[in-house]
C-alpha cells in the first residue's frame, strides 16, 4: 500500500536548504512519502543546495523563461504544478518567494492542504523586502498549517487571525491556534548537519586553491575572516556601493583581517563588486558557493556583514555577530537577543559596528540560537503526518 504523498516545493537556493531537512525527516518518520518539487525558478542553484543533503528533485518543472518577470514566472508555474499536485494529500511551502506562493495558490486551488513552513515572520513594510513581504502575507491567509520558526513569528499570525475575525464580526475557529505551531527554524538543522561535515579534523579543504588558502591562515590564526553576502535587488547599485567602500575601509583598518565575499551572480553586480574589491589583496571575490562552503566560512568566520535573512538565523549556531545590511529586518529575534545589529548600507555606521566587533567592544551574547535547536525538521514532519491524521501533534519548541 502507498503512502499518502506530501509534495514539497523549492524553487530558490534557501527554500531548497530549508526544505531538505523537513524531507528527510519526512522520509525517516516513514509515515508519509515526501515529493521534492523543483519550480525551475533557480533550477541549478536548487540542485546544488540539494545535493549537500544527498538528495535531487524527483520533480523538475520545464519552464520556458524568456523575461525573468514575476508575472511570466507565475503563468507558467501555475500550469505545471496543478499537474504535478494531482495525486497530493499535502503541499509544502516554504517562505515568501513566488515559487512558495503560487505552490500554495495551487495547492489552495485543488483544496489540498497547504503547509506553510518558516511562516510568520513580517517586517512590516510590503516595500522591503520586495515581493517577499506581500507573498508571505499572502500565503499566510489560506495555509491550513503554519509552522512558525519564533515565538514572534507565531505571535504575529496569531494576531492577524484574530483581526481577521473581528473585522468579519465572527468568532475564530475552534482549533484554529492549533493549527500554528512553534518548530524552530530548518536552517538551524541544516547548518549544523552541513557544518559537522566540513569542519571535522578529516574533512578535506575546498576544493579552490584561494579558499583554501584563506582558511589555513584562519585556521592557523594568523587571520580573521570576514564574511560578507549581500545580494537583495534593493541593495544594487548606489546602496551597493556603500557597502562595498565600506567593506574596503575595514579591511584596511585590520590589517590581519581576509574578507571572502560571494558576490551575486547577476553580470552587473558582479562587475560592480570587482571594480570596488577586486584589486584589494586581502579581499577575496568568489562566484555564488556551494552551501557546504558557505557553511565553512560561517562556522570560521569572526563577523559577517549580510542582508541575508538565513545567515542571520544560522550564525548564533557559530557564535558569530552578523551587520545586517538592511534598514528592517522580519528576524528581530537576532538583534534583540544581541547576535545582529542592524546597520543599513551607511557606511560609517558598517565601519564603526565592524570596529567595534573586530576590536572586542562588542558583547557576546550569553543565550544561544534563538531561531532553533535542530528538531525543527522532526516537529515540521510530526506536524504534517498530525495535520492528515497519521501522529498526535507534536510539542511546541521552547526557545
Amino acid at each position: 500500500m502507498s503512502l499518502p504523498t506530501v509534495h514539497l516545493v523549492v524553487g530558490t537556493r534557501p527554500e531548497a536548504i530549508k526544505m531538505a531537512p523537513l524531507a528527510l525527516a519526512l522520509r525517516a518518520a516513514g509515515v508519509l512519502e515526501p515529493v521534492v518539487v523543483a519550480t525551475g525558478q533557480h533550477p541549478t542553484m536548487v540542485a546544488q543546495a540539494l545535493s549537500a543533503f544527498g538528495l535531487a528533485p524527483d520533480v523538475v518543472c520545464q519552464l520556458h523563461r524568456t523575461t525573468g518577470e514575476q508575472s511570466e514566472l507565475v503563468a507558467e508555474l501555475a500550469p505545471a504544478l496543478d499537474t504535478v499536485m494531482a495525486t497530493s494529500s499535502a503541499v509544502v511551502v516554504q517562505g515568501d518567494t513566488t515559487s512558495a506562493l503560487v505552490g500554495g495558490l495551487v495547492g489552495m486551488w485543488r483544496r489540498i492542504p497547504v503547509v506553510h513552513l518558516e511562516a510568520g515572520l513580517r517586517s512590516g513594510d510590503l516595500a522591503a523586502p520586495f515581493p517577499e513581504e506581500a507573498n508571505r502575507r499572502l500565503i499566510g491567509v489560506f495555509a491550513d498549517l503554519h509552522l512558525a520558526p519564533t515565538p514572534r513569528a507565531a505571535a504575529a499570525l496569531r494576531t492577524e487571525a484574530a483581526a481577521v475575525a473581528a473585522a468579519a464580526g465572527v468568532t475564530p475557529a475552534d482549533g484554529a491556534d492549533d493549527r500554528i505551531l512553534l518548530t524552530g527554524n530548518t536552517v538551524v538543522d541544516a547548518v549544523v548537519a552541513v557544518a559537522a561535515d566540513v569542519t571535522g579534523p578529516t574533512a578535506a579543504e575546498p576544493a579552490d586553491e584561494r579558499l583554501a588558502a584563506v582558511h589555513r591562515e584562519v585556521t592557523a590564526g594568523r587571520s580573521r575572516l570576514l564574511l560578507v553576502t549581500a545580494h537583495r535587488r534593493e541593495s544594487w547599485g548606489e546602496p551597493l556601493d556603500r557597502v562595498l567602500a565600506a567593506v574596503r575601509q575595514v579591511v584596511d583598518d585590520h590589517p590581519d583581517v581576509r574578507c571572502v565575499l560571494p558576490a551575486h551572480a547577476n553580470p552587473a553586480v558582479r562587475a560592480q563588486v570587482d571594480t570596488a574589491l577586486g584589486d584589494h589583496p586581502r579581499v577575496l571575490v568568489t562566484d555564488p558557493l556551494p552551501y557546504p562552503e558557505l557553511c565553512r566560512l560561517l562556522a570560521r568566520a569572526s563577523l559577517v556583514l549580510s542582508d541575508s535573512g538565513g545567515i542571520q538565523e544560522e550564525a548564533p549556531t557559530f557564535e558569530v555577530p552578523v551587520l545586517v545590511l538592511r534598514e528592517v529586518t522580519e528576524r528581530k529575534e537576532a538583534v534583540e537577543s544581541g547576535w545582529a545589529q542592524l546597520v543599513g548600507t551607511d557606511p560609517d555606521l558598517i565601519v564603526g559596528a565592524a570596529k567595534s566587533a573586530l576590536d572586542g567592544d562588542w558583547v557576546r551574547p550569553s543565550s544561544g540560537n534563538p531561531f532553533g535547536d535542530g528538531k525543527a525538521a522532526e516537529r515540521g514532519a510530526q506536524a504534517i503526518a498530525w495535520l492528515l491524521g497519521h501522529a498526535p501533534r507534536p510539542s511546541d519548541f521552547t526557545p
